[in-house]
C-alpha cells in the first residue's frame, strides 16, 4: 500500500480527550476515530489489524468443530422476554423507540431459539456455534476508547450437549481455543474464576491482562497461580474469634458519629472490635448485613448468596426499618432477617449501632443476637467481604496482589438457564424429553486490538509483532525526487510484494525524513526499511527492528543477482527477530 494513496491521519499531538496508552496510540496512528461517547469508526488501517485478530479466531474456533453463523443485530424484544433479561440488562440494553426490538448486546436467546426449532433429537448433538458480529450495550459510562464502548465487535460461541459431561468437554474445547488465540495474538494473559452476572449458569472463567485501563479488579497470586476476580475472590484472612470473657452488653451515647473510625476514635477502641451494619433490599424485603471492622460488603457475593440482586436501603428507608439513621444501626434488637461475614461468626464484645440514632451498644455477643427470617432465630454466615491486596492466598498461603486488569474474554456453563425458560428440549434413546445444556463463550475482539497495544509499546508508539502487524514492512524512500531512490523503492516494494510480505510504502514527496521517521514508529510495523540517497552511492539500504531499534546495512544489490541479497537479508531478520 502508498502512504500518499492512503487514508492514514497520524496525529503529533495527544488528544486531550484520551488518557488510556491504547486509546491514545489508537488515535495518534489514524487505526480509529470516535463519532461519539462509547462509538469508534475503524479506519483502513485499524480495520487491517480487526480482521487478523478475527481471522485468528476464525480458525481456532473452526478447529475445535465450531460452525460460523451470522446473527440480526436487531432482536424482536419478546424473545428476550421469555428469559427475562429485559429486566436483567436494564439499561444497558438498547430498544428501539416505538418498535418491539432491541438491539443485542449478546446472542444467547436468538441461538436458542434456533436450536430449540431444529435441535430435537440427542442424535443432533454435540453443537458449537459461533458468530463473530456487532453488539450494542448502552454504557452509562463509556470510557478507554474500544476498551468499554457502546458499539464493538465480538466473537460469540454457543455449546449444545446432552449431559454434563459433555458440557465439560465443550468448555475444555472453548479453553483450550482462547489460550491458543490469546498465544497467538502475543498477548500476556492469565485466568480467573467469575461471576457469571447477567449471563447466568455455573462455572464462569475470565481471560484477562493486568491493565492499568482496566475495568474489572482481580485478586493474584504470583506464587501459585490463584487468581480470581473480586467478585469472587477469597482470601485466607483468620476470623475475629471468640474472647473468653464475655462483657456485659451496654448502651452509649456516641453523639454525630457515623463512621467506624469516629467511633474507634471516639471510644478508643481498635476497628477489629468494631461490627458495621448495612441494610440492604431483596425482595422486597430488608436484610441487616454485618461486617468485621471497615471491611466492604461485595455486592456480587451478597447477591449469589441470596440467589438475586439486591440493592442498599435509602436514608429515608433505614429510619423507618430500624429507628435509626445510618452510622446508628446494628444487630441488637433488628427484627429481620441478618447475616453476619463469616470474619464474625460468633464473636462477642463487639461494637456496633444500638438502633438509636447517636447510640451504640458495646458488649454485643452475635450468640446472643436473635433474628427472625421466616419464624427462625438466628445470625446467618456467608463469605461476604472484599479480599484486600496483602492478604494470604487461599490456596498457598503467599499474599496476593489486587490489581486492575481487562477482560479479553469469558466463558460460561450455563447449564439449562436458557433451554429451559425457552422451551429447547431434545429427546433421549428412550424417547422422554429433556432441555438442551449450553454454554457460551465470548472474545472482544477490539480489546485484543487494544490489550495488544497496552503491552507492546514504548514512548514512540505502537510495536507490532508480525501476527497483528497492519503491515509487515514500512519502506521509507527519502528524497524521492531523486531518480535513484525512487527506481530503488520501486524495485523493492515490487519484490517484497511479490515475496509475500505486506507493505507500507512512504512514499509522500513532500514530507520530510523527520516526519517519516515518526510515523514509521508511531505506526510500528515490525521492519522498516529505509532509502535513501546517501547509502544508495555505496549500493546500501538500512533496515531497522522496530522492537529492538537494531539497524543494519543490507547491500542492495549485485549485477548478477538483482535484488535477491537484499531479500534475502530480510527474511534472515524476519525469522531470527520478528518471528521470536
Amino acid at each position: 500500500m502508498r502512504f500518499s494513496k492512503s487514508f492514514i491521519p497520524t496525529l503529533k499531538e495527544t488528544p486531550s480527550d484520551a488518557v488510556v496508552t491504547s486509546h491514545i496510540l489508537m488515535l495518534r496512528s489514524g487505526m480509529i476515530r470516535m463519532l461519539s461517547a462509547g462509538i469508534y469508526s475503524f479506519l483502513p488501517i485499524g480495520y487491517r489489524v480487526i480482521r487478523k485478530v478475527s481471522e485468528i479466531i476464525r480458525e481456532e474456533m473452526n478447529a475445535i468443530g465450531g460452525q460460523e453463523f451470522h446473527l440480526p443485530a436487531l432482536n424482536p424484544k419478546e424473545i428476550w422476554e421469555e428469559t427475562g433479561r429485559v429486566e436483567a440488562f436494564g439499561d444497558i440494553l438498547f430498544h428501539i423507540k416505538n418498535r418491539d426490538y432491541v438491539l443485542a448486546p449478546t446472542h444467547e436467546e436468538i441461538m436458542t431459539f434456533h436450536a430449540r426449532n431444529v435441535l430435537k433429537s440427542y442424535k443432533d448433538f454435540p453443537q458449537i456455534w459461533y458468530q463473530i458480529q456487532t453488539k450494542f450495550r448502552n454504557e452509562p459510562r463509556p470510557r478507554s476508547g474500544v476498551i468499554r464502548g457502546r458499539q464493538f465487535l465480538m466473537k460469540d460461541a454457543y455449546s449444545f450437549d446432552i449431559s454434563l459431561e459433555g458440557l465439560d468437554k465443550s468448555y475444555q474445547l472453548h479453553d483450550q481455543a482462547y489460550r491458543k488465540i490469546f498465544d497467538r495474538c502475543g498477548l500476556k494473559y492469565f485466568v480467573v474464576g467469575a461471576s457469571s452476572g447477567a449471563m447466568g449458569g455455573s462455572g464462569s472463567e475470565e481471560f484477562m491482562v493486568q491493565s492499568d485501563a482496566g475495568e474489572d479488579t482481580v485478586a493474584h497470586c504470583e506464587k501459585c497461580g490463584y487468581a480470581a476476580n473480586l467478585e469472587v475472590a477469597e482470601s485466607k484472612v483468620e476470623a475475629k474469634g471468640r474472647e473468653e470473657r464475655s462483657e456485659k452488653l451496654e448502651e452509649i451515647h456516641t453523639p454525630n458519629i457515623r463512621s467506624i473510625d469516629e467511633l474507634c476514635e471516639f471510644l478508643k477502641i481498635k476497628e477489629t472490635q468494631c461490627a458495621k451494619s448495612r441494610v440492604y433490599i431483596h425482595n422486597g424485603k430488608p436484610v441487616l448485613i454485618l461486617m468485621l471492622g471497615n471491611e466492604e460488603v461485595n455486592e456480587s457475593k451478597l447477591e449469589k448468596y441470596l440467589g438475586s440482586a439486591v440493592r442498599p436501603a435509602h436514608p429515608e428507608e433505614l429510619v423507618e426499618l430500624t429507628g435509626a439513621e445510618a452510622g446508628s444501626i446494628g444487630p441488637v434488637g433488628y427484627k429481620g432477617r441478618i447475616i453476619a461475614d463469616l470474619r464474625l461468626k460468633d464473636a462477642n464484645n463487639l461494637y456496633s449501632g444500638a438502633n438509636k440514632t447517636d447510640y451504640h451498644y458495646g458488649g454485643i455477643d452475635l450468640r446472643e443476637v436473635q433474628s427472625l427470617p421466616a419464624g427462625k432465630a438466628g445470625i446467618e454466615y456467608g463469605d461476604l467481604r472484599q479480599v484486600q491486596s496483602g492478604e494470604p492466598c487461599p490456596r498457598c498461603g503467599s499474599p496476593l496482589k489486587v490489581f486492575t486488569a481487562i477482560e479479553l474474554g469469558h466463558i460460561f456453563k450455563l447449564g439449562t438457564k436458557y433451554s429451559e425458560s425457552m422451551g429447547a428440549m431434545f429427546l433421549d434413546e428412550k424417547g422422554e424429553g429433556h432441555p438442551i445444556i449450553m454454554g457460551s463463550y465470548g472474545i472482544g475482539a477490539e480489546r485484543v486490538m487494544a490489550c495488544f497495544i497496552e503491552q507492546h509499546h514504548d514512548e514512540k508508539g505502537i510495536i507490532w509483532d508480525a501476527t497483528l502487524a497492519p503491515f509487515h514492512i514500512h519502506l521509507l524512500g527519502l528524497n524521492l525526487k531523486n531518480e535513484g531512490v525512487a527506481k530503488a523503492c520501486e524495485e523493492i516494494y515490487n519484490n517484497l510484494i511479490n515475496n509475500s510480505y505486506e507493505v507500507l510504502f512512504d512514499d509522500r514527496l513532500d514530507a520530510q525524513a523527520g516526519v517519516k521517521f515518526n510515523d514509521a514508529d508511531l505506526l510500528g510495523m515490525p521492519l522498516q526499511i529505509i532509502v535513501g540517497d546517501k547509502k544508495l552511492k555505496t549500493n546500501q539500504v538500512e533496515v531497522k527492528i522496530r522492537k529492538t531499534g537494531e539497524r543494519f546495512d543490507v547491500e542492495l544489490a549485485s549485477p548478477a543477482g538483482g535484488l535477491n541479497k537484499l531479500i534475502g537479508k530480510i527474511k534472515e531478520i524476519w525469522s531470527e527477530t520478528v518471528l521470536k
